[in-house]
């Protein structure tokens, strides 16, 4: 089993609660270590513009190439869900390490604190909701509705197989496990 997320960039409105309920549930600390992102694309002139919006978590690679990165070994996929961990405990830290699995990842994932010595953290797809039963944090406050989790093959079922989107480019080498519902630009 994988698991995996669905994104309605026809939906998103660029709020950030998602990001905001990320921070809060696994007590980030405000400032640059973000789990959640949200970006933002903006084309055109006005009155011809586009503008559209783009979560940016972890996104649980079939294949992430960030564990290879990892001097130290303290990034694994677990087998029975595809989740990527980290084991803070086992990071060197940003200082030590030179931020390696950051430089690694094509989606910026991995996310270190500023502090001199900070070890790596990320999405870990709140584990311990998931556990529970429940979906991630980031979905139950998205107010939209533009987020979903589950496993990869359920949620190609019910909204399709589309892997790229405005801002975002799929990387075969790593596979992210995610579908998209792509807001499209006339421009």
């Amino acid at each position: 089993m994988q698991i995996g997320f669905f994104f309605d960039q026809t939906r998103c409105t660029g709020c950030s609660a998602c990001r905001v309920a990320c921070k809060d549930w696994h007590d980030v600390s405000a400032g640059p270590e973000n789990w959640m992102r949200v970006l933002y694309t903006e084309k055109g002139k006005f009155p011809d513009v586009f503008v559209s919006y783009r979560v940016a978590p972890c996104w649980h690679c079939l294949d992430p190439v960030c564990m290879p990165a990892c001097p130290v070994d303290a990034i694994t996929k677990r087998e029975d869900d595809g989740i990527v961990i980290v084991d803070s405990e086992t990071c060197l830290g940003n200082t030590e390490c030179n931020e390696k699995c950051l430089k690694a990842c094509p989606y910026d994932a991995p996310q270190f604190g500023p502090e001199k010595g900070a070890k790596m953290r990320k999405c870990n797809f709140c584990m311990d909701r998931f556990v529970q039963g429940k979906l991630p944090t980031c979905i139950e406050a998205c107010p939209v509705r533009a987020l979903d989790a589950g496993q990869l093959v359920d949620l190609e079922k019910k909204y399709g197989d589309i892997k790229a989107v405005e801002g975002f480019k799929y990387a075969e080498r790593t596979k992210p496990a995610v579908v998209f519902k792509p807001k499209t630009s006339t421009l």
